[in-house]
């Protein structure tokens, strides 16, 4: 009698094994703890590639740098210099042999490898191009590049070591080009966007 009344008392319970395996099947349960364990580092944003806002930021770019250059030269080179602001802002043609602000000067080849260099690896990253911040970035970056490359290219003294025109003379600064802003304009927005961790693909790191 005791016996059939333990039995019918006694409901049937899992047993601990029993309990792991259907917390383990449970749906979405095992994941978010598994993604907790390795602690989640980065989530992708869905969306379409960007490699048609990288060309024509960087056509934009690219087009308003030629543009301005070709105006200089025709009207502004061995002539005085324009004055927009003052003293404070200018518009002066100068010859650049070096780097962006006339830096490196001596180093004109080695720049221009440099610079075709970084258009190879721009249009290489294209491929992978899911982010518009880093679209608009990286095409500033390619239409000031091809931009200074262009000069050095077809320029005077010759192939592959001619010089950049620049223009815009601030007061006590280096006369620059509108390629030189392109690019530290795309460099500046590629800084910002690591350090909010979003990657050219799209993935934004949590960490």
């Amino acid at each position: 009698m005791a016996e059939a009344e333990r039995i019918i008392g006694t409901p049937d319970t899992p047993d601990d094994g029993g309990e792991k395996a259907a917390a383990a099947d449970a749906p979405g349960v095992s994941g978010a703890s598994g993604a907790d364990e390795r602690g989640a580092v980065a989530e992708r944003p869905r969306g379409k590639r960007r490699i048609a806002v990288l060309f024509a930021v960087a056509a934009f770019a690219y087009a308003l740098d030629l543009i301005s250059k070709m105006f200089v030269v025709a009207r502004l080179e061995h002539h005085a210099p324009i004055k927009l602001v003052g003293d404070w802002l200018e518009l002066n043609a100068l010859r650049n042999p070096g780097a962006a602000f006339g830096f490196g000067q001596a180093f004109t080849i080695i720049f221009t490898v440099i610079a075709a260099a970084v258009i190879v690896v721009i249009i290489r990253l294209a491929r992978k191009l899911y982010s518009l911040p880093w679209a608009i970035a990286l095409g500033l970056l390619l239409g000031g590049a091809l931009g200074n490359l262009t000069d050095r290219i077809f320029r005077s003294p010759g192939l592959f070591e001619g010089e950049v025109v620049d223009f815009i003379a601030p007061k006590g600064f280096a006369v620059f080009n509108l390629a030189d802003s392109a690019i530290v304009c795309g460099g500046i927005l590629i800084v910002l966007l690591s350090f909010r961790g979003l990657d050219p693909d799209g993935t934004v790191h949590k960490d």
